[in-house]
């Protein structure tokens, strides 16, 4: 079956998403070989933005490129999501340290938006939508705190926390409690203490990496 990419956007771009779906969905299993040829033609496209595809998956660490050998796929272990949440955390917890200085109210309107769009989605069922606003309010943080590099950091993980919460977000029926709980972290990072704000934002985290550690179990059973 051929895939379908949108000429507009980066080919590559497009073809990394669709793998790292499969990835972290378990559709494609550790170890198995993927070719560049076999993509190509699935995809309808030349080899490359295929190359670029797999050198983004081998930066995040989801495929090895073996030459002469091959692709194949690394997928995700209990300790990738443990590295990756980790790492999120680190990065996270800098970018809200700096952005509760902020005190103009208009550079917080972005987020409130945000916020207002996943109690929106929630309403609607819309999982999608939910998956794009979630992860805006998240940007935000690293937009407040004025911190380019922090900010690059945060969008290199980016494409692999959306696989991961486009994955997990589907178990929640009712979204409303997680709408809820962002606009209860926006608060207390714009009234509260740095310290509570860090330790709402951890339980956060904690949560969504719980989600993706039991994910991975259902995978394997």
């Amino acid at each position: 079956m051929t895939q379908t990419v949108k000429r507009a956007e980066s080919l590559g771009a497009q073809i990394a998403n669709v793998l790292r779906q499969r990835i972290v969905r378990g559709e494609l299993s550790p170890g198995e070989r993927i070719t560049e040829e076999g993509l190509a033609e699935e995809f309808a496209v030349s080899r490359g933005p295929v190359r670029d595809a797999l050198t983004q998956l081998s930066f995040e660490k989801l495929v090895s490129i073996r030459k002469p050998r091959g692709v194949f796929v690394v997928g995700l272990t209990r300790d990738d999501v443990d590295q990756l949440y980790s790492l999120r955390g680190a990065l996270e917890h800098l970018a809200l340290s700096r952005a509760v200085r902020v005190s103009d109210d208009q550079r917080w309107q972005a987020m409130a938006d945000a916020v207002g769009r996943m109690r929106a989605a929630a309403e609607a069922g819309d999982h999608a939508a939910f998956v794009v606003a979630d992860l805006d309010f998240h940007s935000q943080i690293y937009a407040l705190a004025d911190h380019p590099r922090l900010e690059g950091a945060w969008r290199q993980y980016l494409p692999t926390f959306t696989a991961l919460l486009e994955v997990t977000i589907n178990h929640d029926e009712d979204l409303s409690d997680s709408a809820a709980d962002h606009r209860v972290l926006m608060d207390v990072m714009r009234t509260g203490s740095e310290d509570e704000a860090s330790k709402v934002l951890t339980a956060h985290l904690d949560g969504a990496r719980e989600r993706m550690l039991s994910e991975l179990h259902a995978q394997s059973s």
